[in-house]
């Protein structure tokens, strides 16, 4: 495995550090829609299209910082430091993202996260009533979901909810890392 911190030189410091740079911008932005979304209207917190447009920029704004990074390096990069670069961008966004949450959620207003369990069991239920599964659950599954959607904020919940996202930031990272690297064709490789 190539020692991300140590295998280049980028304008400005090593890939570690401009990964480390790009994750504390995203981290930040995404953040800070979440948080006008909060302002604006709490409902839209639940809501999957928030989620959908969250991710989508997420994904723009580290192919954006990835391929800078590419043309930083002479317009090539291997498919270890492009993974890399993009997996570490994606855990140090993905870090101040739960921080920003926990604070959100347990500081700033701590009855949200029963608001938005409300709301997104409203949605549920929408749905499935739509597809006609919804009057086939019974109030014990439906106390259930309530409960699981309310700890999904905890702190606890939170941190699970992180160890999973690196374990999709893994997948999502080798996908873009595909997209990103470029080899030199130049070089005579075995």
């Amino acid at each position: 495995m190539v020692n991300l911190s140590k295998s280049y030189e980028v304008e400005g410091g090593t890939g570690l550090q401009a990964a480390i740079k790009a994750g504390i911008i995203v981290g930040p932005v995404l953040l800070a829609i979440y948080y006008v979304a909060y302002f604006m209207e709490v409902a839209l917190l639940s809501s999957s299209w928030l989620g959908l447009v969250m991710f989508g920029l997420a994904l723009v704004l580290v192919m954006y910082f990835s391929i800078a990074l590419r043309n930083d390096l002479g317009g090539f990069m291997s498919f270890t430091v492009a993974f890399q670069f993009v997996f570490i961008t994606f855990v140090i966004s993905g870090f101040i993202s739960t921080i920003g949450n926990m604070l959100l959620f347990h500081v700033i207003d701590p009855a949200l996260p029963v608001l938005l369990a409300d709301a997104q069991m409203e949605n549920t239920l929408a749905i499935l009533d739509k597809i006609g599964a919804g009057s086939q659950l019974s109030s014990k599954q439906l106390a259930e979901m309530q409960t699981d959607l309310e700890k999904g904020r905890s702190l606890i919940g939170l941190a699970q909810s992180y160890g999973i996202s690196l374990i999709i930031y893994a997948i999502i990272s080798l996908i873009l890392g595909a997209i990103v690297k470029k080899r030199d064709k130049t070089l005579h490789y075995q």
